[in-house]
Protein backbone atom coordinates (compact mmCIF):
# COMPACT_ATOMS: atom_id res chain seq x y z
CA UNK A 1 0.00 0.00 0.00
CA UNK A 2 1.32 3.28 -0.76
CA UNK A 3 2.32 5.81 1.86
CA UNK A 4 2.99 9.26 1.89
CA UNK A 5 6.37 9.42 4.06
CA UNK A 6 9.26 6.53 3.51
CA UNK A 7 11.69 6.34 6.13
CA UNK A 8 15.20 5.24 5.59
CA UNK A 9 16.27 3.61 8.95
CA UNK A 10 20.29 3.93 8.93
CA UNK A 11 23.25 2.10 10.62
CA UNK A 12 26.69 1.03 10.23
CA UNK A 13 25.75 -2.88 9.05
CA UNK A 14 27.32 -6.66 10.08
CA UNK A 15 27.85 -8.85 8.42
CA UNK A 16 25.04 -11.66 8.44
CA UNK A 17 26.94 -15.24 8.22
CA UNK A 18 30.28 -15.80 7.93
CA UNK A 19 30.67 -15.45 3.91
CA UNK A 20 29.58 -12.28 4.24
CA UNK A 21 32.52 -11.28 6.44
CA UNK A 22 35.14 -10.60 3.57
CA UNK A 23 33.13 -8.57 1.37
CA UNK A 24 31.57 -6.40 4.49
CA UNK A 25 35.36 -6.02 5.79
CA UNK A 26 36.50 -4.84 1.89
CA UNK A 27 33.40 -2.30 1.80
CA UNK A 28 34.46 -0.67 4.91
CA UNK A 29 38.15 -1.08 3.30
CA UNK A 30 36.54 1.23 0.42
CA UNK A 31 37.19 -1.79 -2.21
CA UNK A 32 40.51 -2.79 -0.85
CA UNK A 33 40.70 -6.25 0.75
CA UNK A 34 42.16 -6.96 3.81
CA UNK A 35 45.23 -8.64 4.61
CA UNK A 36 45.03 -12.44 5.50
CA UNK A 37 46.12 -11.27 9.43
CA UNK A 38 43.35 -8.39 9.40
CA UNK A 39 40.60 -10.81 8.07
CA UNK A 40 41.88 -13.38 10.77
CA UNK A 41 41.80 -10.92 13.52
CA UNK A 42 37.88 -9.88 12.52
CA UNK A 43 37.01 -13.39 12.11
CA UNK A 44 38.78 -13.96 15.62
CA UNK A 45 36.57 -10.97 17.09
CA UNK A 46 33.50 -12.37 16.19
CA UNK A 47 34.50 -16.02 17.40
CA UNK A 48 35.11 -14.80 20.72
CA UNK A 49 31.11 -12.80 21.07
CA UNK A 50 29.80 -16.17 19.79
CA UNK A 51 30.40 -16.55 15.66
CA UNK A 52 28.82 -13.27 14.50
CA UNK A 53 27.20 -9.86 16.19
CA UNK A 54 23.81 -9.89 16.83
CA UNK A 55 23.64 -6.32 15.48
CA UNK A 56 21.58 -7.40 12.09
CA UNK A 57 18.76 -8.98 14.27
CA UNK A 58 19.07 -6.44 16.64
CA UNK A 59 19.04 -3.62 14.00
CA UNK A 60 15.82 -5.43 11.96
CA UNK A 61 13.98 -5.29 15.13
CA UNK A 62 14.73 -1.72 15.48
CA UNK A 63 12.78 -1.12 12.05
CA UNK A 64 10.33 -3.24 13.26
CA UNK A 65 9.93 -1.16 16.20
CA UNK A 66 9.81 1.98 14.40
CA UNK A 67 7.33 1.00 11.95
CA UNK A 68 5.14 -0.45 15.19
CA UNK A 69 5.44 3.14 16.74
CA UNK A 70 4.63 5.52 13.52
CA UNK A 71 1.93 3.01 13.03
CA UNK A 72 0.15 3.75 16.17
CA UNK A 73 0.95 7.45 15.65
CA UNK A 74 -0.40 7.99 11.80
CA UNK A 75 -1.74 4.64 10.88
CA UNK A 76 -0.74 4.06 7.23
CA UNK A 77 1.05 7.18 6.72
CA UNK A 78 5.08 5.73 6.95
CA UNK A 79 6.56 2.85 5.53
CA UNK A 80 10.32 2.25 7.19
CA UNK A 81 13.28 0.88 5.27
CA UNK A 82 16.47 -0.06 6.50
CA UNK A 83 19.72 1.18 4.89
CA UNK A 84 23.01 0.30 6.05
CA UNK A 85 26.54 2.10 5.14
CA UNK A 86 28.16 -1.39 4.51
CA UNK A 87 25.85 -4.52 4.35
CA UNK A 88 22.86 -4.67 2.03
CA UNK A 89 20.30 -3.58 1.76
CA UNK A 90 22.69 -0.49 1.52
CA UNK A 91 21.31 3.24 1.86
CA UNK A 92 20.62 3.84 -1.70
CA UNK A 93 18.58 0.73 -2.19
CA UNK A 94 16.67 1.36 0.39
CA UNK A 95 15.98 4.92 -0.53
CA UNK A 96 15.54 3.89 -4.42
CA UNK A 97 12.68 1.50 -2.80
CA UNK A 98 11.02 3.87 -1.19
CA UNK A 99 11.14 6.57 -4.18
CA UNK A 100 9.57 3.46 -6.46
CA UNK A 101 7.26 2.79 -3.84
CA UNK A 102 5.61 6.17 -4.70
CA UNK A 103 6.79 8.44 -1.42
CA UNK A 104 6.11 11.98 -1.39
CA UNK A 105 9.23 12.36 1.07
CA UNK A 106 11.48 10.68 3.05
CA UNK A 107 12.85 11.10 6.41
CA UNK A 108 15.95 10.01 7.34
CA UNK A 109 17.10 8.48 10.97
CA UNK A 110 20.64 7.03 11.94
CA UNK A 111 20.92 4.79 14.81
CA UNK A 112 23.50 6.64 16.68
CA UNK A 113 22.35 9.84 18.54
CA UNK A 114 25.76 12.32 18.09
CA UNK A 115 26.07 14.30 14.41
CA UNK A 116 28.99 14.09 12.96
CA UNK A 117 29.73 14.83 9.27
CA UNK A 118 31.95 11.68 9.08
CA UNK A 119 28.58 9.49 10.43
CA UNK A 120 25.76 10.70 10.26
CA UNK A 121 26.38 13.69 7.89
CA UNK A 122 27.55 10.91 5.07
CA UNK A 123 24.21 8.53 6.18
CA UNK A 124 21.78 11.37 5.38
CA UNK A 125 24.31 12.85 2.33
CA UNK A 126 23.85 9.31 0.61
CA UNK A 127 20.05 9.41 0.69
CA UNK A 128 19.71 12.80 -0.67
CA UNK A 129 21.99 11.84 -4.10
CA UNK A 130 19.88 9.25 -4.86
CA UNK A 131 16.31 11.18 -3.74
CA UNK A 132 16.28 14.62 -4.61
CA UNK A 133 16.71 14.21 -8.38
CA UNK A 134 13.89 12.10 -8.49
CA UNK A 135 12.46 15.17 -7.12
CA UNK A 136 11.64 13.82 -3.45
CA UNK A 137 12.59 15.83 -0.57
CA UNK A 138 14.30 14.58 1.67
CA UNK A 139 14.71 15.89 5.96
CA UNK A 140 16.85 13.99 8.50
CA UNK A 141 17.36 13.73 12.37
CA UNK A 142 20.11 15.34 12.86
CA UNK A 143 20.91 14.40 16.56
CA UNK A 144 19.31 12.84 19.10
CA UNK A 145 22.05 13.36 21.83
CA UNK A 146 19.69 15.05 24.36
CA UNK A 147 16.70 13.56 23.83
CA UNK A 148 15.22 13.31 27.26
CA UNK A 149 13.47 9.54 26.56
CA UNK A 150 17.37 8.41 25.88
CA UNK A 151 18.58 10.42 28.57
CA UNK A 152 16.45 9.15 30.88
CA UNK A 153 17.56 5.27 29.72
CA UNK A 154 20.95 6.18 30.10
CA UNK A 155 20.05 7.77 33.58
CA UNK A 156 18.31 4.65 34.97
CA UNK A 157 20.53 2.16 34.25
CA UNK A 158 23.84 4.04 35.00
CA UNK A 159 21.89 4.62 38.51
CA UNK A 160 21.57 0.91 38.69
CA UNK A 161 25.18 0.15 38.01
CA UNK A 162 26.27 2.64 40.66
CA UNK A 163 23.96 1.30 43.48
CA UNK A 164 25.87 -2.22 42.69
CA UNK A 165 29.37 -1.15 42.50
CA UNK A 166 31.87 -1.44 44.45
CA UNK A 167 33.80 0.82 46.01
CA UNK A 168 34.56 4.39 44.72
CA UNK A 169 33.86 4.27 40.90
CA UNK A 170 34.61 6.37 38.38
CA UNK A 171 32.23 6.48 35.10
CA UNK A 172 33.80 6.73 31.73
CA UNK A 173 31.34 8.12 28.86
CA UNK A 174 32.61 6.21 25.62
CA UNK A 175 31.65 6.72 21.56
CA UNK A 176 33.42 5.21 18.74
CA UNK A 177 36.64 7.51 18.00
CA UNK A 178 36.95 9.47 14.63
CA UNK A 179 40.08 10.64 13.13
CA UNK A 180 41.57 13.85 14.67
CA UNK A 181 41.65 15.40 11.32
CA UNK A 182 37.75 15.63 11.36
CA UNK A 183 37.55 16.74 14.85
CA UNK A 184 40.15 19.78 13.94
CA UNK A 185 38.13 20.59 11.08
CA UNK A 186 34.97 21.98 13.19
CA UNK A 187 33.17 18.89 13.50
CA UNK A 188 30.60 18.87 16.45
CA UNK A 189 31.47 15.33 17.74
CA UNK A 190 32.73 15.90 20.16
CA UNK A 191 30.43 18.47 21.93
CA UNK A 192 27.60 15.95 21.03
CA UNK A 193 29.02 13.31 23.21
CA UNK A 194 29.84 15.66 26.20
CA UNK A 195 26.21 17.24 25.97
CA UNK A 196 25.10 13.41 26.60
CA UNK A 197 27.53 13.12 28.88
CA UNK A 198 26.79 16.35 31.23
CA UNK A 199 23.36 15.98 31.05
CA UNK A 200 23.46 12.42 32.64
CA UNK A 201 26.07 13.13 34.98
CA UNK A 202 23.55 15.79 36.17
CA UNK A 203 20.56 14.30 36.42
CA UNK A 204 23.04 11.74 38.97
CA UNK A 205 24.71 14.12 40.88
CA UNK A 206 28.05 13.22 39.04
CA UNK A 207 31.42 15.66 39.54
CA UNK A 208 33.51 15.49 36.49
CA UNK A 209 37.10 14.89 37.01
CA UNK A 210 36.01 13.11 40.38
CA UNK A 211 33.30 10.97 39.03
CA UNK A 212 33.33 11.05 35.39
CA UNK A 213 35.01 11.83 32.30
CA UNK A 214 34.80 11.49 28.13
CA UNK A 215 37.19 8.67 26.85
CA UNK A 216 36.99 7.14 23.17
CA UNK A 217 37.02 3.78 21.98
CA UNK A 218 37.21 1.49 19.15
CA UNK A 219 39.61 3.47 16.79
CA UNK A 220 40.57 2.23 13.64
CA UNK A 221 43.56 0.72 12.56
CA UNK A 222 45.04 3.26 10.36
CA UNK A 223 48.65 5.17 11.07
CA UNK A 224 46.81 8.87 11.09
CA UNK A 225 46.14 9.89 14.75
CA UNK A 226 42.74 9.00 16.55
CA UNK A 227 40.65 11.03 18.89
CA UNK A 228 41.80 9.84 22.49
CA UNK A 229 42.12 9.32 24.99
CA UNK A 230 41.30 5.66 24.37
CA UNK A 231 39.33 3.50 27.13
CA UNK A 232 41.98 1.14 27.85
CA UNK A 233 44.70 4.24 28.64
CA UNK A 234 42.14 5.53 31.40
CA UNK A 235 41.64 2.67 32.69
CA UNK A 236 45.40 2.72 32.92
CA UNK A 237 45.33 5.75 34.37
CA UNK A 238 42.27 5.29 37.04
CA UNK A 239 44.67 2.02 38.31
CA UNK A 240 47.98 4.33 38.62
CA UNK A 241 46.03 6.76 40.92
CA UNK A 242 45.26 3.97 43.27
CA UNK A 243 42.02 6.15 44.07
CA UNK A 244 39.44 3.71 42.62
CA UNK A 245 38.08 0.19 42.84
CA UNK A 246 35.87 -0.19 39.91
CA UNK A 247 35.15 1.63 36.90
CA UNK A 248 31.55 1.85 34.67
CA UNK A 249 31.13 2.80 31.22
CA UNK A 250 27.79 4.33 29.47
CA UNK A 251 28.86 3.36 25.82
CA UNK A 252 26.01 6.17 24.98
CA UNK A 253 27.58 6.23 21.28
CA UNK A 254 26.18 2.67 20.79
CA UNK A 255 22.78 2.33 20.55
CA UNK A 256 22.81 -1.38 20.04
CA UNK A 257 24.85 -4.61 21.57
CA UNK A 258 27.46 -5.47 18.25
CA UNK A 259 31.19 -5.97 17.97
CA UNK A 260 32.06 -2.46 19.86
CA UNK A 261 30.62 -3.04 23.02
CA UNK A 262 30.24 -7.08 23.50
CA UNK A 263 34.31 -7.41 22.37
CA UNK A 264 35.54 -4.25 22.78
CA UNK A 265 34.28 -3.74 26.36
CA UNK A 266 32.72 -6.53 27.62
CA UNK A 267 35.92 -8.87 26.44
CA UNK A 268 38.84 -6.65 26.18
CA UNK A 269 38.02 -3.59 28.45
CA UNK A 270 37.11 -5.88 31.16
CA UNK A 271 39.92 -8.15 31.27
CA UNK A 272 42.26 -5.10 30.89
CA UNK A 273 40.90 -3.96 34.02
CA UNK A 274 40.70 -6.71 36.07
CA UNK A 275 44.38 -7.37 35.35
CA UNK A 276 45.08 -3.64 36.86
CA UNK A 277 42.76 -4.81 39.80
CA UNK A 278 39.52 -2.87 39.17
CA UNK A 279 35.82 -3.93 38.40
CA UNK A 280 34.21 -3.20 35.31
CA UNK A 281 30.75 -2.96 34.07
CA UNK A 282 28.99 -1.00 31.34
CA UNK A 283 25.25 -0.03 30.93
CA UNK A 284 23.15 -1.25 28.89
CA UNK A 285 22.65 -0.37 25.25
CA UNK A 286 19.13 0.54 24.00
CA UNK A 287 18.45 -1.63 21.50
CA UNK A 288 14.70 -1.47 21.20
CA UNK A 289 13.77 -0.12 24.03
CA UNK A 290 10.02 1.37 23.37
CA UNK A 291 10.49 4.46 24.90
CA UNK A 292 13.47 5.73 22.88
CA UNK A 293 11.91 4.66 19.72
CA UNK A 294 8.39 5.93 20.42
CA UNK A 295 10.83 9.07 20.90
CA UNK A 296 12.27 9.16 17.44
CA UNK A 297 8.57 8.09 15.90
CA UNK A 298 7.43 11.41 17.49
CA UNK A 299 10.74 13.32 15.90
CA UNK A 300 10.05 11.61 12.59
CA UNK A 301 6.60 13.08 12.53
CA UNK A 302 7.47 16.24 13.68
CA UNK A 303 9.97 16.34 10.24
CA UNK A 304 7.29 14.91 8.47
CA UNK A 305 4.77 17.63 9.22
CA UNK A 306 2.06 14.73 10.19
Amino acid sequence: MKTPVGVVLMAYGTPRSKDEILPYYTDIRRGRPPTEEQLGDLIRRYEAIGGLSPLAKITDAQRDSLQTALDAIHPGSFTVRLGLKHAAPMIEEATQQLIDDGVESIVGVVLAPHYSSYSIGQYLGRVKVVAEPAGVKVSGVDTWATEPAFVEFLTTDLRSKLENANGKTKVFFTAHSLPQRIIDGGDPYVSELRSTAEVVASNLGLREGADWDIAWQSAGRTPEPWLGPDILQVIDEVAAQGAYQSVIVSACGFVADHLEVLYDLDIEALNHATSKGLGFSRTACVNTDSNVMNALAARVTQLAGI
